[in-house]
């Protein structure tokens, strides 16, 4: 697991900011790493639209919509952490921020290693406090 995420690619203590503009941030990361196309960005921001990324225990995942798969170059993540927590649209707050790019089936991969991470509001909580080495680690394990 520890190409799909770059430790410049894990921002802490992030200040407080609309959701559109963090997954921008967050897309954005993605792109300059090589894991995704500009056109992901957009995807990303698209299935804000239609669908809240927040999946509770102050934990939020954006990526892509359907079909968009094609702007995924290689898998990966990108993460912010919020320790004061942030507004994610009308679903609450959010401590952490994980952006995905999954290629093929490895966006399951993926998505169990966050679960096995964040499966409580207390880990989330945890892992918003932590530096960036930490959270490299426990997500590259």
């Amino acid at each position: 697991m520890s190409d799909i995420l770059l430790k410049e690619n894990i921002l802490t203590n992030c200040k407080a900011a609309p959701k559109e503009e963090i997954v921008k941030k967050l897309g954005d990361m993605l792109n300059k790493s090589g894991y995704t196309t500009p056109a992901y960005t957009e995807a990303m921001l698209e299935k804000e639209k239609v669908f809240n990324t927040h999946i509770g225990f102050g934990l939020a995942i954006p990526h892509g919509v359907e079909g968009s798969n094609a702007e995924v170059i290689k898998s990966g993540i990108a993460i912010m952490t919020f320790p004061q927590g942030i507004q994610w649209g009308d679903q609450g707050t959010v401590k952490l921020v994980v952006g995905i790019a999954g290629k093929g089936d490895e966006h399951m991969d993926i998505l169990s290693n966050i679960a096995m991470n964040c499966s409580s509001e207390e880990a989330v909580a945890t892992i918003a406090e932590s530096d960036a080495d930490s959270i490299y680690s426990l997500f590259t394990a």
